[in-house]
C-alpha cells in the first residue's frame, strides 16, 4: 500500500444512522426507497414510492440523509449502489439497503467508487449467503476493510475518476446506441422483403409450402445416442447460432425426440418473442418444444423460410396466437394458418442471399461493439483497482 495510506474496516469509518418508523406518523407524506428503486447500470436512485406513514411497508424503516451511499445488502452482486441526492434528504430506505455515511475523514464519492472494486465485490460474493435470496449481513459489510489516503487525495482521485467514467459512460452510449442502430437496420430491411408484394408474387398458407415431416424415436436406442440433440436452450434468439450442443447419450435423455437433417428449419414453439430458429447443417434429434420443418420442394427455400420465421410479420402472428396460461407455446395449427406473399423460388434464392449478407455484417458489427463494450467494463475495473492501490 502507498505511504501515507491507512486501512480500517467500515465500521470504524462510518457514522451511526438512524431508523423511523413512518407508522408513527400515518398522514405524513414520504418518499420510499425500495431494493429494485436503485438502477445497476446508472447506479442511480431512479423510482420511489411517495407513501403516507400508515401504508408504510414493515421494511421502510431506514433514514438516509444527502451524501448517504446505499448498498443493496440483497442479492449483493446485483450491485444497487447509490449515492443519495439532496431531494431524498430524510427520506425512507429499505432495510434491505445498508446505510454507509462515513465520517468527516472519508469523501463519500471515494467510498461509493470503492464498493465497486474487486475486493469489496468479491467478498460479498463469498459472503453472499441464501440459494434462492442471496445476502449478506450488516455485520459482515461492516467488516470489510478499505484503504484510504489523506482526504485531499481521495478528492483528487475521486476527480479522476469522475472524469474517466463520465468519458467511458459516453463512450459506452454510443457503443450501445451503434449496435442498436446495426440491429435496427438488418430488422427494417427483414421486414420490408416480409411485406411487399411484387409482380407474380402469390399468397399462401405455411401449410401450402412446408410440413412436419419428421418421425419420432426413442433417443435411448443404440442407433439414435450419438445424434446430436438441439432444444430451444441451444440456439441463440435472432442469430439462429447453436450453443452447448450434446448428443442423447451425454445428456442422459429417455423422453422421445423427433429426427431432423439439414434440409429443415428448427424452429422453437415456445415463448415466440424470442424468435429462435435455426438452419442446422447436421442431422439430429429435437426436442417435442421444437417445430422441425421441411420446405416443400419447388415452394420456398430452406434459407427464405428461415428469414421468413425471424420476420417481425411471422413472431408478431406468432405471439398474437401463444396467449395462454403459463408458459407462451404456438400450436401446430396457428402456426400452419399463417398467410404469406411469396415470389418465385429464384427471386426467395436472391432475397434471402443479400439477407444472409446484411445478417453476417450485422453480426461482425455486434461482434465488434461487444468487444468495445467489454473493454470498456474492463477498463473501469482497471482504473478502480490503479485508484485504490494508489497507482493514480
Amino acid at each position: 500500500m502507498k505511504a501515507g495510506w491507512l486501512t480500517k474496516t467500515l465500521g470504524e469509518i462510518l457514522q451511526k444512522t438512524e431508523t423511523t418508523n413512518p407508522l408513527q406518523l400515518p398522514e405524513t407524506e414520504f418518499e420510499y426507497i425500495d431494493v429494485s428503486s436503485v438502477s445497476n447500470s446508472t447506479f442511480q436512485i431512479e423510482e420511489t414510492q411517495t407513501l403516507k406513514g400508515k401504508n408504510a411497508p414493515s421494511r421502510a424503516r431506514r433514514l438516509v440523509k444527502t451524501n448517504d451511499v446505499i448498498f443493496a445488502t440483497i442479492r449483493p452482486t446485483l450491485r444497487r449502489i447509490a449515492i443519495v441526492p439532496e431531494y431524498f434528504d430524510k427520506q425512507v430506505c429499505s432495510t434491505g439497503y445498508f446505510v454507509l455515511r462515513p465520517e468527516a475523514e472519508i469523501d463519500h464519492r471515494f467510498l461509493f467508487y470503492w464498493l465497486f472494486t474487486q475486493d469489496f465485490m468479491g467478498a460479498m460474493e463469498q459472503l453472499q449467503k441464501g440459494a434462492s435470496y442471496p445476502a449478506v449481513t450488516d455485520a459482515e459489510v461492516r467488516a470489510q476493510r478499505i484503504p484510504f489516503p489523506p482526504l485531499p487525495e481521495q478528492q483528487r482521485i475521486v476527480g479522476i475518476l469522475d472524469a474517466a467514467f463520465d468519458g467511458i459512460a459516453t463512450a459506452k452510449a454510443n457503443a450501445e446506441q451503434n449496435l442498436q442502430n446495426a440491429r435496427a437496420l438488418f430488422e427494417s430491411h427483414l421486414q420490408s422483403v416480409f411485406t411487399q408484394r411484387g409482380e407474380g408474387w402469390l399468397e399462401k398458407s405455411l401449410s401450402d409450402v412446408c410440413a412436419i415431416t419428421s418421425t419420432l424415436v426413442d433417443p435411448r436406442k443404440k442407433e439414435f445416442l450419438d445424434l446430436t440433440h438441439v432444444g430451444a436452450g441451444n440456439i441463440e434468439s435472432q442469430t439462429g447460432v447453436f450453443v452447448e450442443l450434446k448428443t442423447a447419450r451425454e445428456e442422459g435423455l429417455i423422453s422421445g425426440k423427433f429426427l431432423f437433417d439439414e434440409s429443415m428449419v428448427l424452429y422453437s414453439k415456445i415463448r415466440p418473442y424470442l424468435m429462435k430458429v435455426a438452419r442446422p447443417n447436421f442431422s439430429g434429434l429435437c426436442s417435442a418444444d421444437m417445430y422441425p420443418l421441411a420446405p416443400l420442394l419447388n415452394e420456398i427455400t430452406r434459407d427464405y423460410l428461415f428469414h421468413l420465421l425471424l420476420s417481425k410479420p411471422f413472431t408478431d402472428y406468432a405471439i398474437q396466437g401463444s396467449a395462454r396460461a403459463g408458459m407462451p407455446k404456438v400450436n401446430r395449427e396457428h402456426l400452419f394458418e399463417f398467410r404469406v406473399w411469396l415470389p418465385n423460388v429464384k427471386k426467395q434464392t436472391e432475397l434471402a442471399s443479400k439477407l444472409d449478407a446484411l445478417h453476417e455484417e450485422t453480426q461482425r458489427l455486434e461482434s465488434l461493439y461487444q468487444r468495445k463494450l467489454a473493454a470498456l467494463d474492463e477498463l473501469k475495473k482497471s482504473l478502480l483497482h490503479q485508484a485504490f492501490s494508489g497507482a493514480l
